[in-house]
């Protein structure tokens, strides 16, 4: 696996520009058997197992997180409480992390354990689980867990980006304000999108059982309304609360329109492009 700071999480793109992990909320979690997942133009994945939700994101994102300049082959080793304060449960410190927390994790990693992809990302597909295998000493709380080594190929150059790990840490609790987050940190230069896009790669399922085309975009107003612009406000507030330069904007037709500082690999890649500076501020 190729080294990232200790101040970011490192996720394949196609992972974040897809609702494999979803901004679902707290709905109950449906079996998937090989479910074709929403995803950008290049990306397609296919899923079986149960749902994933950003919540199971911050565990794989801590495992893989973990696993860093590692060999794959051989497990990776932490206890329970470790581990939960690295990914940012229990409040400060994890101070008040308890049985729940811990008995929350054993299921997530099953879940994990249990989940099976299929992802085409540029000229590579992996067909495997996002967690090998796990063992578990209930005795200590003591969790070995062992990835596939097949999955370098999705954090090869260009393939996988470092997603600032504060200010998704600050987003915990917000699901779709997480998701937006992962999506918008993989592109240097954010392309415009209109609010359904969005509503479809990030998983929602508000409007899905309606039963005519007037109250599906009825419920689509409500979420951009309700939930997606309080989002976007969250995430803006969450960067300038780094030093960060965010801004969003919606037009009256509904287009998503995003300005963001790009990272500095990102800044790299459009100077090469001769896209860099007159873009971005910041």
């Amino acid at each position: 696996m190729p080294p990232w700071p200790e101040t970011v999480r490192g996720v394949p793109n196609g992972v974040l520009r897809s609702a494999l992990f979803g901004a679902i909320g707290r709905c109950k979690r449906a079996r998937l058997d090989r479910e074709l997942i929403a995803s950008v133009e290049g990306v397609v994945i296919r899923y079986s197992g149960m749902q994933l939700d950003q919540s199971d994101l911050d565990v794989w994102e801590g495992i893989l997180h973990l696993s860093r300049n590692a060999d794959l082959v051989q497990p990776i080793r932490f206890g329970a409480r470790q581990f939960l304060r690295l990914i940012g449960r229990g409040g400060e410190n994890g101070g008040s992390l308890g049985k729940g927390d811990r008995k929350w994790l054993k299921s997530v990693v099953t879940r994990l354990a249990g989940a099976n992809v299929e992802l085409q990302q540029g000229p590579y597909t992996y067909i495997g689980s996002l967690i090998n295998e796990v063992l578990l000493d209930d005795s200590n709380g003591q969790y070995m867990v062992t990835l596939n080594p097949r999955m370098r190929v999705l954090f090869s150059r260009d393939a996988y980006t470092g997603v600032d790990w504060i200010i998704r840490r600050s987003l915990q609790g917000y699901p779709l304000a997480q998701w937006l987050h992962g999506y918008y940190s993989t592109h240097a230069r954010p392309y415009p999108h209109n609010v359904d896009t969005l509503h479809s790669l990030c998983g929602s399922k508000t409007g899905a059982s309606a039963k005519t085309e007037m109250a599906k975009e009825r419920a689509l107003r409500c979420w951009r309304t309700a939930t997606l612009e309080p989002a976007l406000q969250l995430l803006e507030k969450a960067h300038n609360d780094c030093g960060q330069y965010f801004r969003s904007e919606i037009s009256p037709g509904g287009l998503v329109t995003i300005e963001r500082t790009p990272t500095v690999a990102q800044k790299k890649h459009l100077q090469k492009r001769g896209q860099y500076p007159l873009m971005f501020r910041g």
